[in-house]
C-alpha cells in the first residue's frame, strides 16, 4: 500500500495529538487527587480523626531561664590599663673601694630600713683613722706649746722687751696650728665615715632582689651595676591611664576633696587583687593616645601587687542608688538598639526596647524600659521572637516578678 507525501504527514500528526491529549488528562487527574487528599487531611486534623490526631497541635513552649529585674546600687567606673610601680626603687651601691667580705641577706628577702646587708673590708680605713688620730695628737701638742709662747710674748710685748713683729708672728702661728688641728679632725671624721660606709645598710624597707656581686670581689664606688636592688612594697602604687574625655569629672571630684576608690584587677579581670585610692594625676595629656596617667596608692599589706605587674585599674567615680538592675546576659542587640525579652503574665515573651546605664560586673542598669520585678530572659533567647510561649526552667525566688500574677 502506497501513500502520497501529504498523506504520510497527516498520518504522523495524528498520534502526536493523541499523546498530548493523554498527558493533559493525567495532569488534571493528578491535580484533582492532590486537592482531595489535602482537603481530607485538613478535615482529619480538625476533627481528630484516625491518623490525624497531632496534625494541628500548638507548637511546644521554648524552655528558658529568666530572672526578675531588681532595685539596687551600681557604681560608675572608669577603667584603664596600668602597671604596678613602687614608690621607691633603690640600687644599693658601695661608697668605698675594697673587697666584699660578707653578705648578710638572702635573695628575695624582705629587709627593713637600716638592716645590715653587706660588709666591705674596713681595715684600710681603720689604718687611716689611726694615722689621722696620731697626727692630731702631735698637732694638738704643737698648738698647746704655741699658745704658751703666745702668752709669754704678749707679756714681753707690753714691756717692750721683744719686737712687735715677733709677737705677731707667734699669734699667727697659733692660728695656723689651730687650722692644722681642725684639718686633722676632718681626716679623722672622714676615716670614721669610710668605716661606716664599709658596712652597707638598707636605705629603705622592701624586697631585695638577686645578688649582683658575690663575696670576694673588689667593689668600687664608681661601679654602675651596684650590689643589689630594693623595691618598696608597702605602700605601692599603680600608674594607669584613662581617656581624656573622662578627665573632667575626675578633676571635679579631686577639687571637692573626694577620696576616689581604685580597684586593681588581674589581667583577665576575674579577680580583685587590692583596693586603694587615687593619689594624683599627671600634668598633661598624651597627644598620641589621648589619655592621661593617674597614680593610685595601695597599702599592699599582703604583697598581692608585685612591681611592674600588669593590672587593670578601676576608678569608682560615683555610686548610683536605687537603679533597676538586670544581668548583662539578658541584653540583646539589634539595629534598633538594645532590647530584652520580657516574660508576660501569659508566659509569652515580648520584645522590650531599653536604654542602658552603667555596667558593673555581671549586671547593667536599665535607665528606661524596665521596672523592678519585670521578668526577663537570660538564657535560651536564641529561639525566641515576639509572641512565643516559654517555659521557665528556673522556678526559684528569682522568678517572683510581675509575670507570676498570671498564674
Amino acid at each position: 500500500m502506497t501513500f502520497r507525501q501529504g498523506e504520510k504527514d497527516v498520518w504522523k500528526r495524528v498520534p502526536a495529538r493523541d499523546m498530548l491529549r493523554r498527558w493533559w488528562v493525567w495532569l488534571v487527574a493528578a491535580a484533582l487527587v492532590g486537592i482531595v487528599a489535602y482537603s481530607q487531611l485538613g478535615k482529619g486534623g480538625k476533627t481528630g480523626g484516625p491518623g490525624r490526631k497531632g496534625a494541628n497541635l500548638a507548637p511546644a513552649s521554648v524552655p528558658v531561664t529568666a530572672t526578675a529585674a531588681r532595685k539596687g546600687d551600681i557604681g560608675i567606673w572608669l577603667t584603664g590599663l596600668g602597671a604596678v610601680t613602687p614608690v621607691r626603687t633603690v640600687t644599693v651601691k658601695s661608697r668605698v673601694d675594697g673587697e666584699l667580705m660578707r653578705v648578710y641577706y638572702k635573695e628575695g628577702q624582705i629587709v627593713k630600713q637600716g638592716q645590715l646587708l653587706v660588709e666591705i673590708d674596713p681595715r684600710p680605713y681603720q689604718a687611716q683613722l689611726t694615722q689621722a688620730q696620731g697626727q692630731m695628737i702631735r698637732d694638738k701638742a704643737l698648738l698647746a706649746n704655741a699658745r704658751v709662747d703666745l702668752k709669754r710674748y704678749q707679756v714681753l710685748s707690753r714691756q717692750d722687751s721683744i719686737a712687735e713683729q715677733q709677737y705677731a708672728t707667734q699669734k699667727f702661728l697659733v692660728r695656723q696650728l689651730e687650722g692644722t688641728v681642725k684639718l686633722d679632725q676632718g681626716q679623722i671624721d672622714n676615716a670614721k665615715l669610710q668605716i661606716i660606709y664599709s658596712r652597707i645598710t638598707a636605705p629603705v624597707s622592701g624586697r631585695i632582689g638577686l645578688r649582683l656581686v658575690d663575696p670576694g670581689n673588689i667593689v668600687h664606688a664608681t661601679d654602675t651595676t651596684g650590689l643589689a636592688v630594693i623595691t618598696q612594697l608597702e605602700p605601692i602604687t599603680v600608674i594607669f591611664t584613662i581617656a581624656e574625655d573622662s578627665l573632667p569629672p575626675v578633676l571635679d571630684k579631686l577639687r571637692a576633696g573626694a577620696r576616689l576608690p581604685v580597684d586593681a584587677l588581674n589581667r583577665e579581670q576575674t579577680r580583685k587583687l587590692a583596693t586603694g585610692s587615687l593619689l594624683t594625676l599627671d600634668n598633661q595629656i598624651d597627644p598620641n593616645s589621648g589619655t592621661v596617667k593617674l597614680r593610685a596608692e595601695f597599702a599592699n599589706k599582703d604583697h598581692a601587687l608585685f612591681p611592674n605587674q600588669f593590672v587593670n585599674a578601676r576608678l569608682l567615680l560615683e555610686t548610683r542608688h536605687g537603679a533597676t538592675l538586670v544581668p548583662t546576659a539578658a541584653i540583646q542587640r539589634s539595629t534598633q538598639g538594645p532590647y530584652v525579652y520580657l516574660v508576660e503574665p501569659d508566659r509569652k515573651v515580648a520584645v522590650r526596647q531599653v536604654r542602658l546605664g552603667p555596667t558593673e560586673g555581671d549586671h547593667v542598669a536599665i535607665d528606661q524600659g524596665l521596672a523592678p520585678g519585670d521578668l526577663v530572659v537570660v538564657e535560651g533567647s536564641e529561639r525566641l521572637r515576639a509572641g512565643v510561649k516559654v517555659e521557665l526552667k528556673n522556678q526559684g525566688p528569682e522568678n517572683s516578678g510581675k509575670s507570676r500574677k498570671g498564674k
